[in-house]
């Protein structure tokens, strides 16, 4: 069984070491989501549709 640290995490791209981050994972069912800076406290999965409407929403 995988933990949540072996997923393919990746910072997003316009993020600098000054500011928040979040990081993005795609997990077997779901979108993983954390942040950069406070990884221990946990991740928010985010469903495929739920996740489209999200990207869509930003690119706005």
């Amino acid at each position: 069984m995988n933990t949540i640290d072996t997923y393919a995490w990746r910072k997003a791209r316009r993020s600098t070491s000054n500011q928040s981050c979040v990081e993005v994972a795609p997990l077997p069912a779901s979108t993983g989501v954390r942040d950069t800076k406070d990884r221990d406290r946990g991740h928010l999965e985010v469903g495929p549709a739920a996740w489209c409407e999200l990207l869509s929403t930003l690119k706005r």
